[in-house]
């Protein structure tokens, strides 16, 4: 199939007025966004047994704190989209950044659970702004023939920031209390805007259209509910980790908080270069042509392997646990590479970008699900992993679509 012109195709003109050394300044820059974005959304369950302790919150509060961001997030995904090619992805995400900035340090002066749950849908509000702005401005400064290179460094940035906002967050934590590091992190975020206010962008080249199926088309076809309903399968898991994970190390298996900070911080960084390595490999193998065995194959092992490391984290012995909780993030991070890649081949370059946004929108839900979820059944049943592990499978298996 000879390929039509992707948007990032008919924004390429633009990108030579850039010299290189200007282009990935930007990317890194982006990069950095991303990796703040993580670092802030995951302070709040870092801290979530010194802010349960102080502020007197049960396990269903927590679990709906740790969704209340999704909430805001998810349903601005794609409007937020259409504001950044209206109005400029470049102010769009210097105004999100200090929107989820000013929440982050908010929540350093919160004393109820009403202001802690306003200031989390706020931060969503703000963080919403992240990925959709990006992406704009890698097809607008990256030639194509970069965008892999790019999207690469940007993922790492962005899986790299939960083990830097556990490790570091942690540590301030229990130095300073836990209100000290939301004061750190939001200021540290705004730090952000001095070099990106000094970017200067080429002016957009117009887009050469071209005519994609209609999304009546798009939303009869099969394979993106199970690209969508695989996405919300990933990140289930993937949020119910970064949201509970620092939690249940410290209530039950007797972690101080020092003990927490350095083995969530280790095990996500662990997660970081899995999927910047696997991202290499999966692109030999695709070269190579074992596109099934690079995209399918991996996704499944890793998915079903995930299962087996929940059940091994709830039941095994302190050892075990710690070992299960290192082999999920690298299940998790070899994954990571073939979850859009997947949908880009499916749909085409002329309807990739809806395709992405509606399985984006579908797969973010599962984090307003999962936290508020399992902090019902622990105050049910104080079961964390077991739980969440049973959930998985049915949905695992439509995570690669059918040849």
């Amino acid at each position: 199939m000879t390929p039509s012109p992707t948007a990032a195709e008919a924004l390429a003109p633009a990108a030579p007025a850039l010299s290189a050394r200007a282009r990935w300044t930007i990317v890194g820059l982006l990069a950095t966004a991303l990796f703040i974005n993580y670092v802030d959304r995951g302070a709040v369950p870092t801290a979530a047994h010194l802010i349960q302790d102080e502020i007197g919150l049960s396990p269903r509060q927590l679990g709906l704190l740790f969704s209340a961001f999704f909430w805001s997030y998810s349903l601005l995904q794609i409007p937020v989209g259409w504001v950044a090619e209206r109005y400029g992805a470049q102010r769009v995400l210097a105004a999100g950044l200090a929107i989820w900035a000013c929440a982050t340090m908010l929540v350093g002066l919160a004393h109820s659970f009403a202001a802690l749950l306003a200031l989390r849908l706020l931060l969503g509000i703000g963080e919403s702004a992240g990925f959709p702005s990006v992406s704009k401005l890698l097809a607008l400064v990256v030639p194509v023939k970069n965008l892999g290179t790019a999207n690469g460094i940007v993922a790492f940035a962005y899986l790299f920031g939960p083990a830097v906002g556990a490790y570091c967050g942690g540590l301030i934590m229990v130095e300073f209390g836990w209100r000290a590091a939301f004061w750190v992190f939001g200021a540290a975020s705004l730090l952000w805007l001095l070099p990106w206010s000094q970017v200067r962008l080429p002016r957009s080249a117009v887009a050469r259209s071209t005519v994609g199926p209609a999304l009546r088309a798009l939303l009869r076809q099969p394979s993106l509910w199970g690209t969508s309903l695989g996405l919300f399968s990933t990140n289930y898991c993937f949020y119910f980790m970064l949201t509970w994970l620092p939690y249940y190390v410290v209530r039950e298996r007797g972690f101080s908080t020092a003990e927490m900070a350095s083995l969530a911080g280790s095990s996500y960084a662990v997660n970081a270069l899995s999927a910047l390595l696997a991202g290499v490999c999966v692109d030999r193998l695709a070269r190579a042509g074992h596109a099934n065995l690079a995209y399918k194959a991996v996704m499944v092992v890793a998915h079903a392997g995930t299962v087996a490391c929940m059940l091994c984290i709830a039941l095994g012995s302190q050892p075990w646990a710690v070992g299960a909780i290192f082999l999920y993030q690298v299940l998790t991070g070899i994954s990571s590479p073939g979850a859009f890649a997947m949908s880009q081949i499916l749909a085409g370059p002329t309807a990739s970008a809806r395709w992405v946004g509606i399985q984006n929108c579908c797969g973010n839900f599962a984090g307003v699900i999962a936290p508020a979820l399992t902090g019902l059944l622990v105050e049910r049943s104080q079961r964390y992993f077991g739980v969440t592990g049973s959930i998985r499978p049915p949905t695992s298996s439509v995570a690669g679509p059918k040849d």
